[in-house]
Parts: structure tokens; C-alpha cells; sequence
């Protein structure tokens, strides 16, 4: 292969299609074949193609939307790849919704090749002038990249995220801890128009009631004792850009009135002064806090609510996740075997089986560091269970007394929260048990009481 060769993915289930677009562009570009879209998403991933030639119907007999559905999911894996469809004379319809969806152009079928590549070469050098207005960070990069799944809910999430990117509406992102919602607030902030513009990130849990007025909106001097000069808050070095407040729902009472009265007036005052300064930011805020019951106790405030939620992004536990865990595990396999240099290729079929077995209470931040242990602690070339440091239910595959009843338990819990349509008080009294005790069985079995809510629109 020439070096600096751009590359182009094609995604058809047609092998004659395929081999002549190769036979015609293997010369000039790096070819990636794909035969179906679950393979072209998987290939747009790891090969990270400049140009995609997608195919809209990708299996005979296929759903005329099949090739639609690729494109969203390649423009939400990097929307600065270049996608051409390609397609017959019957959908010359959808092959302009595939534009107006954000496809760079089509071409119908038969293809004359000439013609092919001239398209090819003007989006390469659209691509090339948008480049050198953009050039990505390595926290964009991983932003776009690390967002992985194919589960019905992920994609869901992803197409949420390209929705609400293209506006400044604020997004609150609702999951258990460990689910990736720092990297949804990067994707958002990354495949917006204020990319370019600082993003900040501000751990509402994490600093001091009394300090974080300050970390937010900046003081005056002489505003406190040891205030020995004027200090910008995160809200203004961040203007014009991002800024995310993880763990929104430990944000006291008395700042929960300071962020709605940004929200609703789009400034804010320096603590200690008394001029407001007009701030142009867009708020993106996550919690693993049920928010509306925290309105119920009394403890977050129904407007704040509303006025964050303009936008939800619910992600899933990664229990809930199916085929994305060994997704997951092989995604971090080969990004930890490349950082350590190290010759560990794959996982045994038992390893694969305790990887869907396992519950993941700390969700993909609890798998991504058991396979970086793995691969450290790896002996050979194949991961083993006890590379690990998991804990196997027991070597005849049975569970054990206690196991059994933590099952039963954790399905009582479950059948609870259905009844009681994820009302705590009553799926506590169907139980005979208090409230205390009800959420420290949540814990536990790491149980999202939210998702057994009736749907409600926000």
C-alpha cells in the first residue's frame, strides 16, 4: 500500500459490486469490503474509512430503510466521514432522503466508474477543506470513538446525541455510575457548532457546598476571607463552549435558584458582585439520581427539572446491554494489547461466558479496568477467567443456597417496581419492608428503579 492513501469503505451485499468497485479504486485508495451493514458499521469503526460507499438495500428482500439506518449509524461514529449511496432507479426517493439525512451525495446503479470517482474526489477535497477549519482533539477523537455499542437502546442514545448536537438545547443524561455519561456529554459538545470552544466539566458532588458557588460563577476580590483578587468561575472561561455538570442531583437547594436563573436570563453574577455578565453556554447535566423523586422528597426543584430535561438521554446499564459486553471487551482488548505492547489476542470461550454471565455493577467502567487487568496479568496469548479477577458462580455451573436466594431477592425487587409502576413507598410495602431497606436492595443488585416508571414526555 502507497503511504498517505485515503480509504474507502464499501458497504454492499452484492460480491460483483464489491469486487469491481475494488478491481477500479485499489490503485489510487486503500478498499475496505463490507457485505452487510452490521459488518460496515463494525469496519467504520476500527478502519475509521474517509469515504463510505453504502448500498440502500443490503440483504435480498431487505427493508428499503436497512441502508438508512447505517448512515445514521456511521455519521454517529464520525459525522466527518464522507457517505455516497449508492442505489438503483427505483429509490431515487430514498436516496435523496439519504442526503437531506446528511449523505454527501448518490449515484445510481449500473455504475459507470469515471463518473464514480469524480464523485469520490470532490468529497475527499470537501473533506480536506473542512479539515483545515476542524482539526480534532484527542478528547473529540475518543468522544466519537469510544461510544461503543449496537444494542437497540445505545442506538436510540446515539441518535438522540446527533439530534440534540446540531442544537444548543440543554441535555440531561440519566444512568447508573460507570455507563459512559461524561463521554455522550463530550459526543454532544464535539459534533456541535461550539466544538471548537472550551468544554469544561464541573463534579457537582465532588467540591464543597460553600466552595462550588465560587468554582461555578467566579467572586470579586474581597467577596470572602482569602478572595485576594477577582477569579473567573468555570461558566465563563467556558463561554461560547460546554459545560457539563455530572452528579447535578447533590447540587444544593440555594445553587439549584443561581442555575435556573442562567437558564431562564443567560447571566450570572460573580459571588460578591453585583453587575451581571451576560454568558453564551450551552448546559449539559447527568445524574444517576432519580430526579423526580428527589422533587417528591423535596430536595430538587421541579423547574430546574424541566428546564434541564429540555433534551434526555437515557443510557442503559451495561447488564441491560446484551452482545455489546463482548463488543466492549474486545474494543478494550485491542486498544490495552496496543498500549502495552503485548502479544494477548482473544478470549477463551469460558472468559466470553463469565463476561455475559457477570452482572457488572460498575458497569463499562468496571469492565473496561478488568480487562486492562487482564491484559497486564495475562500468562498467554488467551485470556483465561481467572485473568480477570472475576469470581466464577461454581465449577459444576450450579448455583449455590445463597446465590439462589439472592436471585429469588433480586426478582422480588424487580416484580415490585412493575407493580408499583417504580413508586418506592408502595413497592416497599408489597414487600413488608421499609423504604431504607428497599433502596439498599436497589443498590445491591444494582436495580434502576426509573426504568419501571410509566413513560412520561418531557
Amino acid at each position: 500500500m502507497k503511504p498517505g492513501k485515503q480509504k474507502i469503505l464499501i458497504i454492499d451485499d452484492e460480491p460483483g459490486i464489491r469486487d469491481q468497485l475494488k478491481w477500479n479504486l485499489k490503485d489510487d485508495y486503500e478498499v475496505v469490503l463490507a457485505a452487510d451493514g452490521e459488518d460496515g458499521v463494525r469496519k467504520t469503526r476500527s478502519e475509521k474509512p474517509d469515504i463510505v460507499a453504502l448500498d440502500l438495500t443490503l440483504s435480498d428482500g431487505g427493508e428499503d430503510n436497512e441502508g438508512l439506518l447505517v448512515l445514521e449509524e456511521i455519521q454517529l461514529l464520525d459525522p466527518r466521514i464522507k457517505i455516497i449511496i449508492v442505489t438503483g432507479n427505483e429509490q431515487h426517493d430514498l436516496a435523496v432522503m439519504a442526503v437531506k439525512m446528511g449523505a454527501y451525495d448518490f449515484y445510481r446503479k449500473p455504475i459507470d466508474f469515471a463518473e464514480f470517482r469524480v464523485i469520490v474526489e470532490r468529497a475527499l477535497h470537501l473533506q480536506a477543506l473542512e479539515s483545515e477549519a476542524f482539526v480534532p482533539t484527542a478528547q473529540d477523537d475518543a468522544s466519537a470513538h469510544e461510544m461503543v455499542g449496537s444494542c437497540p437502546a445505545m442506538i436510540d442514545a446515539y441518535d438522540t446525541i446527533k439530534r440534540a448536537s446540531r442544537t444548543d438545547a440543554t441535555v440531561l443524561i440519566h444512568s447508573e455510575s460507570g455507563t459512559g455519561k461524561e463521554l455522550v456529554a463530550r459526543a454532544l459538545h464535539a459534533q456541535s457548532p461550539r466544538r471548537e470552544c472550551p468544554f469544561i466539566v464541573i463534579n457537582c458532588g465532588a467540591i464543597p457546598e460553600n466552595l462550588l458557588e465560587s468554582e461555578l460563577f467566579g467572586h470579586e476580590k474581597g467577596a470572602f476571607t482569602g478572595a485576594h483578587k477577582m477569579n473567573k468561575g468555570k461558566f465563563e472561561l467556558a463561554n461560547r463552549g460546554t459545560v457539563f455538570l455530572d452528579e447535578i442531583g447533590e447540587l444544593g437547594l440555594s445553587l439549584q435558584v443561581k442555575l435556573l436563573r442562567f437558564l431562564q436570563e443567560r447571566e450570572i453574577e460573580r459571588v460578591g458582585g453585583r453587575e451581571p455578565i451576560e454568558l453564551d453556554i450551552r448546559i449539559v447535566a447527568a445524574t444517576n439520581k432519580d430526579l423526580e423523586e428527589e422533587i417528591e422528597k423535596g430536595t430538587f426543584r421541579a423547574d430546574l427539572f424541566y428546564r434541564l430535561s429540555v433534551i434526555s438521554v437515557n443510557l442503559p446499564p451495561l447488564r441491560e446491554r446484551g452482545g455489546d459486553i463482548l463488543l466492549l471487551a474486545n474494543y478494550f482488548l485491542q486498544r490495552f494489547t496496543q498500549e502495552y505492547g503485548s502479544s494477548v489476542s482473544e478470549f477463551t470461550n469460558d472468559t466470553q461466558r463469565l463476561l455475559e454471565e457477570y452482572s457488572w455493577p460498575g458497569n463499562v467502567r468496571e469492565l473496561e479496568n478488568k480487562i486492562r487487568r487482564a491484559v497486564i496479568m495475562a500468562k498467554k496469548s488467551l485470556i483465561i477467567p481467572a485473568d480477570l479477577g472475576l469470581k466464577l458462580r461454581s465449577s459444576n455451573g450450579k448455583l449455590t443456597l445463597r446465590e439462589k436466594v439472592e436471585e429469588l431477592e433480586a426478582k422480588c425487587v424487580r416484580e415490585s417496581l412493575v407493580r408499583s409502576q417504580g413508586n418506592i413507598r408502595r413497592a416497599a410495602e408489597y414487600l413488608g419492608i421499609n423504604r431504607t431497606t428497599f433502596y439498599d436492595m436497589l443498590r445491591k443488585y444494582s436495580i434502576d428503579q426509573s426504568k419501571y416508571k410509566q413513560a412520561r414526555e418531557v
